[in-house]
């Protein structure tokens, strides 16, 4: 069975909510094990190498950063081949600063850096998520399983 592990930083809770929605979707199509972890407990990027799939998430801070939550974890990425391994990247983002979601995209480009496959375009998502932002999570969730696990649901 593949096993999935979804990491998330989230400060206000619409991050978090977009994690359970897209777990919610990978679950509804797939009977994958999904292992959620929130970034303030400590996850250890190394453990990352023992997945097949990963999904990356975090709300974009300041002028167009990663939370503070996230920096050891992303540093510690440097250090972890993830060749083969089937990835992707979202976040809640707020369209009042000059770069919108850069978080996304960031840890977008480590993923791929490391080796990772990315099997689709990252999720952003305005502040809360709304009624159609949930939909565009679940199939998020829904299209990572389809991306990279198999062939038709």
């Amino acid at each position: 069975m593949s096993k999935i592990i979804l990491i998330f930083a989230s400060m206000s809770g619409n991050t978090e909510e977009m994690a359970n929605t897209i777990a919610e979707g990978i679950t509804e199509v797939s009977d994958v094990s999904i292992e959620k972890i929130d970034i303030m407990d400590g996850p250890e990027a190394s453990m990352l190498e023992d997945y097949d799939g990963i999904i990356l998430g975090a709300y974009t801070w300041g002028d167009g950063e990663l939370p503070d939550d996230f920096l050891d974890f992303y540093e510690e990425m440097d250090q972890i081949d993830l060749t083969g391994k089937k990835a992707a990247a979202f976040g809640s983002c707020d369209s009042s600063y000059p770069q919108y979601g850069a978080a996304v995209d960031i840890l977008t480009e480590k993923l791929r850096e490391q080796g990772a496959v990315i099997v689709q375009e990252g999720l952003k998502v305005e502040l809360t998520p709304d009624d159609e932002d949930i939909k565009n999570c679940q199939n998020f969730g829904r299209g990572f399983i389809k991306n990279s696990f198999v062939t038709s649901i």
